[in-house]
């Protein structure tokens, strides 16, 4: 079935995903937001291109939940909860209605978890490859937004995620008979497909990141990258031991078949968790708090001086030489 006019498309597919009164029903260049005196909005915004965020045949309904997914992985590692989103597409002309009505339903199934809304945002035809831009705010308490600023010498590093899941579901999809190599059961590779495709969603990490975190981000572009964006802006360096990190089953399957992965699943993009510095005074409340309202975050090391750099270390404290840090568009 052939597109609609661009605004019958607005009507149909995405004006019923805009819940939010100041989105005026997508029938208005604008969206109108109050925002309370005692709360900040955070805003973040990720574009997602056919072939390099995402692959050409991957379920529409699955790219549709990746687009929004990894912005509110965004607003949880600031400590904040989704609020309202704009979404921009570029698609081919030949984009039909039935690929559009599954790209929106995994809009809407992370809408319905999160409670996040679309407010507003533009279509366009493109002769390139489909492209997502998504620009997602969130709310968070007057400063007390977590940023990548603030750790110290002493503080703990945690994440709240397995690391390298979803390089290794890539690789999957670009070649199947790696699980037949790594020792992969059908199980494992449906769920590391999965975590490529579907990244996971812990908005309950929020509330902890904003009462203990001194600083945070979210692993998007790979681990020990990510980790050095963080040490850059806060002036400190890092030390994480390789053996906590925490590697799901099927990861670590793929390990024992070949441990030569290791070096990859570090520095792999994707993983969209959490990383975020404690205080050594706080530490064990965190631990506690976590535990108890059951977000899964692991210990993997601890904040050096600046002098130290940042290192992954084996057993035995040998530094682990990486050719590179993680995933660059450029």
């Amino acid at each position: 079935m052939a597109l609609a006019g661009e605004f019958d498309i607005i009507a149909r597919i995405f004006a019923p995903l805009a819940k939010e009164a100041g989105a005026l029903g997508l029938k208005d260049d604008a969206a109108v937001l109050t925002v309370t005196d005692d709360h900040q909005l955070v805003v973040t915004c990720d574009t997602l291109v056919s072939g390099v965020h995402f692959l050409k045949d991957d379920p529409p309904g699955s790219i549709g939940y990746k687009a929004l997914a990894v912005n509110l992985s965004d607003l949880t590692a600031k400590g904040a909860y989704g609020y309202v989103y704009t979404l921009s597409l570029a698609l081919p002309r030949e984009t039909d209605m039935v690929w559009l009505e599954a790209f929106a339903a995994g809009l809407a199934e992370v809408q319905d978890r999160t409670g996040i809304s679309l407010i507003g945002g533009d279509t366009t035809a493109t002769s390139g490859p489909p492209t997502i831009t998504l620009t997602a705010l969130g709310l968070v308490q007057h400063e007390s937004a977590i940023t990548r600023l603030g750790a110290k010498p002493g503080d703990r590093l945690y994440t709240n995620g397995t690391i390298g899941d979803a390089y290794l579901g890539l690789k999957l999809l670009q070649d199947a008979s790696l699980a037949e190599a790594w020792g992969l059961s059908d199980g494992d590779v449906d769920y590391l497909t999965d975590r490529y495709r579907r990244p996971p969603i812990d908005t309950g990490a929020a509330l902890l990141i904003r009462n203990f975190a001194k600083a945070a981000i979210d692993v998007s572009d790979g681990l020990a990258a990510d980790l050095e964006k963080l040490c850059g802006v806060s002036h400190v360096g890092a030390e994480i031991q390789i053996g906590r990190v925490p590697f799901s089953p099927a990861a670590q399957k793929g390990l024992g078949a070949m441990p030569a992965l290791l070096r990859d699943l570090v520095v792999a993009g994707d993983d969209y968790a959490a990383l975020i510095a404690v205080s050594e005074t706080s530490a064990a409340r965190f631990e506690s708090e976590a535990e108890s309202h059951g977000v899964p975050f692991v210990q993997l090391g601890e904040i050096t001086d600046a002098a130290d750099g940042v290192r992954l270390l084996e057993q035995g404290g040998r530094v682990i030489a990486l050719e590179r840090k993680g995933f660059s568009h450029f």
